[in-house]
């Protein structure tokens, strides 16, 4: 019984440290890049003409499918075979089955955090801001999907700190959650939508039909992560009292989900995010969120690292938790 609880727990314990210690091998090939290869060809040879927004949703929808029950049939197929060998008695083929489900699902997760690369890539705009501010821009415009070029050395800051707030979500605590729930599927899933979201889920006259379904999916998944990261943003800051401002603020953004993270972040800090952004021409003019509009330093970028590592522990610990009691609750019910 130990053994099978291990082998369905153990893999995001070992990814996430993986993760913490080598962050993303981009130099070995990268799932993601392939999930971007798959949208990028459906964009580039649908996403013209008539009927945008129908074949948006049949090509990404199609890929969003894909990923999942590809895994799942495989998967099912190997713990049909393990739980077979078991009952016939051979329980060290048992064991090797179980085994080439948690060694992938370990090696997976390991792919879908970014953790660790999201905290670098965030320090390194500080840094290159340092040098020069036109290495500041290049170096912001690697993570964020907006024109950079006129930013100034706040924006630039701001900007920074928002995404590094919204993809702990996207790229950490939501990955997490869909594998405590779903599994190596469902982390698979979920990255290949927040995927989608990223390439086409724009506003603009280009991608506003074709990545509409992209864009709402997004939306849908990630209601429950991004809500959670807040709380747990707040927990590891010692700042619970902020928890009604910060669903407060959270609702002032143009996405449902972004704002709540961003909130919590801003009013910790005691700063504020928002206001016009440059989507390449189209300036789209975002609330504020937060309370207070002042210069960020060099401080507000270690407490926003330190509030990031150890949300991402907290959010471990609660995915395990979950993952357990589901794991619990199949074999009473079994």
């Amino acid at each position: 019984m130990v053994y099978p609880i291990l082998i369905f727990t153990l893999p995001l314990l070992l990814g996430f440290l993986m993760d913490r210690a080598l962050g993303d091998p981009m130099h070995l090939g990268h799932p993601i890049v392939f999930f971007g290869r798959l949208i990028g060809l459906g964009e580039k040879h649908l996403n013209h003409g008539t009927s945008r927004r129908l074949k948006g949703f049949l090509y990404n929808g199609s890929l969003v499918c894909f990923t999942f029950f590809l895994p799942l049939l495989t998967f099912a197929f190997l713990l049909i075979g393990a739980a077979i060998n078991y009952y016939l008695g051979d329980l060290y083929f048992g064991h090797f089955l179980l085994l080439t489900i948690a060694l992938p699902s370990t090696i997976c997760i390991f792919y879908m955090l970014s953790g660790k690369t999201l905290v670098t890539e965030v320090k390194g705009v500080f840094s290159a801001l340092s040098v020069s501010l036109e290495a500041g821009r290049k170096q912001v415009g690697r993570i964020v999907g907006r024109d950079t070029g006129a930013l100034s050395a706040q924006e630039i800051r701001t900007a920074a700190l928002e995404t590094l707030a919204e993809n702990l979500s996207d790229g950490v605590v939501g990955p997490m959650l869909s594998w405590s729930f779903f599994g190596t599927p469902g982390i698979l899933t979920y990255k290949m939508i927040n995927t989608q979201d990223s390439m086409v889920g724009y506003l603009n006259e280009r991608y506003r039909a074709y990545g509409f379904f992209s864009a709402k999916l997004d939306d849908l998944v990630n209601l429950i992560p991004s809500r959670t990261t807040a709380i747990l943003m707040l927990i590891a800051a010692g700042r619970l009292d902020l928890l009604r401002k910060t669903f407060q603020h959270g609702k002032r953004h143009l996405s449902p989900n972004s704002g709540y993270p961003e909130a919590a972040l801003a009013l910790v800090l005691g700063c504020r995010f928002g206001g016009p952004h440059d989507y390449f021409g189209e300036v789209v003019d975002k609330p504020y969120i937060g309370e207070v509009g002042r210069e960020l330093s060099d401080e507000d970028l270690q407490r926003a690292v330190q509030i990031t590592q150890r949300t991402e522990w907290l959010a471990l610990g609660l995915s395990l938790l979950l993952r357990l009691l589901l794991i619990m609750l199949i074999i009473w019910y079994l």
